[in-house]
């Protein structure tokens, strides 16, 4: 019992699990009580791993070369790194050991023959918690929303535990049924066209790649170069104020905030973005086509895996950044969205990665994702956190977010809401990318954007 052979990994985990392409989630909990290792080693025991068979198995290779989970003991204090630094140090001093502490994490390997996650406790205080409980796992055991739902089940509300966690309402953006006979007939023709050429376009990316700018390094395996993971925080209430005004998503504004800081940020490097080709791969969950329609109903259907693809879209550019009208980053962000989210590309595509990995097996699927990423400038992922404050094991939870280690990018960004606030996470290449400047530029772009839209107002960061 102890060495039960489980089902194969899902296709798609098994294309962004092997030697071409491995991802993983990096988790980071801010907490207003440190965890001790006994206490997180019983705290896992009792709640984390019996989530999931997975949290208890290892990925192994059967003898017709198919990657499989198999069930093995679980000794659950190997999995429990504890780091040690000087006691004493401030906490900005705090904050560097920890930030180069993630850069180290975020490249390595997890051992095989475990089950694949870690957790690490950084109990030291930083600016931002008193201790910091870091989970890094495999990504094949699932994309965002099946490990959301993994910890949140371990999350309760810290006023009153007995009561669920509530999370924002969100609109789906699928396209909805057209009222009439003319419209319906045109929006297939629409949907049509976008397929046919987003479809193609997907092909055409693991050959066609982005103009050379500040933003990418094309350095060989750069999913493997250090990384400075850094971050900004803004309000939500100034957000969905922007959103309201401009008939606008949340996503939407966040895409447009994101062009238009990656425009600064390129011209404060001294590089004219202007008729430059920058692409940005989103990740897109694809719960959304079997009808549901927000974070929860989908926590509860427990729907295990990866069930995730990427829309491409092309980031809007002016000309010169410093004239340009704020509010076109958002408009035309909402506009590149919302056509390629009229579109059934990412599900055929699913099924050429398919026809791929059974003809040539996984890492012919996993070059060909490897290559659009590759030969896109960015990838951004989100994700909609609880709308009250949670705590774990009756410790606060002051923040959190994540991040994706195994893209091979310069540049990633994850984006999560939590109590109010979203933080945008930015994953750099250490020594390319200047994450000083880009935070600061990031601050800039929804500083003009909301002065646009909203008027002279504080705006509110941290």
């Amino acid at each position: 019992m102890a060495h039960t052979m489980l089902p194969p990994l899902s296709p798609l985990a098994q294309y962004i699990n092997n030697p071409v392409l491995t991802f993983y989630v990096l988790g980071v909990c801010e907490l207003e009580i440190p965890f001790e290792k006994p206490q997180t080693v019983q705290f896992l025991e009792d709640g984390f791993i019996p989530i999931s068979k997975r949290f208890s198995s290892a990925i192994v290779i059967d003898e017709k070369g198919v990657q499989r989970w198999k069930k093995v003991h679980c000794k659950t204090e190997d999995h429990v790194i504890v780091p040690s630094f000087p006691s004493g140090l401030t906490p900005e001093e705090y904050d560097a050991k920890l930030e180069d502490y993630i850069s180290d994490i975020y490249m390595e390997q997890l051992p095989e023959g475990r089950p694949p996650w870690e957790v690490h406790l950084f109990n030291y205080p930083t600016s931002n918690a008193a201790g910091t409980i870091v989970f890094k796992l495999n990504h094949a055991l699932g994309d965002g929303y099946s490990i959301m739902g993994a910890l949140l089940t371990l999350f309760k509300r810290a006023d009153d535990p007995s009561l669920p966690l509530k999370f924002p309402t969100a609109a789906s953006r699928l396209p909805g049924l057209a009222s009439s006979s003319y419209s319906k007939v045109s929006n297939v023709v629409y949907r049509c066209i976008n397929t046919f050429t987003d479809f193609t376009r997907g092909i055409l990316g693991t050959y066609m790649e982005d103009d050379d700018t500040v933003l990418r390094s094309k350095t060989p395996m750069v999913e493997y170069a250090p990384v400075n993971v850094s971050s900004v925080t803004f309000s939500l209430d100034q957000i969905r104020e922007v959103k309201s005004k401009i008939g606008a998503t949340v996503n939407d504004v966040t895409t447009g905030l994101i062009a238009y800081a990656l425009q600064l940020y390129m011209k404060r490097k001294g590089q004219a973005s202007g008729e430059t080709r920058t692409t940005a791969l989103i990740v897109m969950n694809l719960r959304m086509y079997r009808g549901f329609k927000n974070l929860e109903e989908m926590l509860k259907a427990n729907i295990w895996g990866n069930h995730f693809g990427f829309l491409t879209v092309n980031l809007p550019s002016f000309n010169d950044v410093d004239k340009a009208d704020p509010i076109e980053y958002i408009a035309k962000s909402k506009s590149e969205v919302k056509r390629r989210m009229n579109s059934m590309s990412s599900y055929f595509t699913s099924k050429l990665l398919y026809i791929l990995g059974s003809l040539r097996g996984p890492e012919a699927a996993a070059e060909y994702i490897h290559s659009n990423l590759r030969n896109t400038s960015i990838m951004i992922s989100n994700m909609a956190g609880p709308v009250e404050k949670a705590s774990m094991a009756g410790r606060p939870l002051k923040s959190f977010y994540f991040t994706v280690p195994g893209v091979p990018q310069s540049l990633v960004f994850t984006i999560v809401s939590y109590m109010g606030k979203l933080r945008l996470v930015s994953a750099t290449e250490k020594g390319f990318i200047d994450s000083q400047l880009l935070n600061s530029c990031l601050k800039e772009a929804f500083s003009k954007i909301y002065v646009a839209v909203v008027g002279e107002h504080p705006v509110k960061f941290g």
